[in-house]
């Protein structure tokens, strides 16, 4: 599969300085310029990417091509390449620490999306891994039990009618950590791996509920998250609510 290209970042979109994770810095902050790649473990326990040196959040946005978005991407698809964005940034992973990941949105929502990991960020909100799904293949069954929050992907909807463009075809969608936030389609639960957290009861770390952080931070953005009806998709967030 094509591997996304672990970009240098010249300029940075948003710093933000963690409270009590030390002083703001006098320059910008750049990340290192060696590489960091993601993880090329599919287990949901394992880190997404390599702690970053230091506990801020960076966002830089890049354009892609159709060569870095590998099977996510092919003709026909209702967006191109050249309206998609690779936004790489730091986010808080389940062991405490700062990763560096990426996520591919379209090119109209990448400032909403840093907005919204940038608020995750100070409020240390834990996710796995933030992987494009071109790192899976194009599979998001294979995304989904790598635990693994995504966007971009070009694929038609999860759903019992007529066949129909997802919103991540159109980069316009997130799922947030599907394996605490799994989507009950009947009597299926995607993924599998997230059984465990069908019952909502009771918080555990990454879950969205309702006025919880992650839910707050997209609707701040008026991004809806996908939880009405009878199939409730817990890590769904859009722009259009579908």
């Amino acid at each position: 599969m094509a591997r996304w290209k672990p970009y240098r970042l010249a300029a940075l979109a948003v710093v933000l300085v963690v409270a009590g994770c030390g002083a703001r810095p006098a320059e910008p902050a750049v990340w290192s310029p060696a590489p960091v790649s993601p993880s090329p473990s599919l287990s949901p326990s394992a880190p997404a990417a390599r702690a970053a040196p230091t506990a801020v959040f960076a966002a830089a946005s890049t354009r892609v091509t159709a060569a870095d978005l590998g099977k996510s991407w092919r003709a026909g698809c209702p967006v191109g390449p050249a309206s998609l964005r690779l936004v790489r940034l730091t986010y808080w992973g389940f062991d405490g620490q700062p990763h560096v990941g990426g996520i591919v949105v379209h090119k109209d929502v990448a400032a909403d999306v840093t907005t919204v990991f940038g608020t995750l960020f100070a409020k240390r909100f834990p996710i796995r891994r933030l992987e494009p799904v071109s790192e899976y293949g194009g599979s998001d069954d294979r995304s989904m039990a790598a635990d693994n929050t995504s966007a971009f992907n070009c694929r038609n909807a999860v759903s019992s009618g007529a066949p129909s463009w997802s919103v991540h075809a159109y980069g316009k969608a997130i799922d947030v950590n599907p394996v605490e936030n799994p989507y009950l389609f009947g009597d299926e639960v995607l993924p599998p791996e997230g059984r465990a957290f069908v019952d909502r009861s009771r918080y555990r770390p990454g879950m969205a509920v309702k006025d919880g952080v992650l839910v707050k931070a997209f609707a701040a953005v008026g991004w809806k998250w996908n939880v009405g009806g009878d199939n409730p998709d817990y890590q769904h967030f859009s722009t259009s609510g579908r």
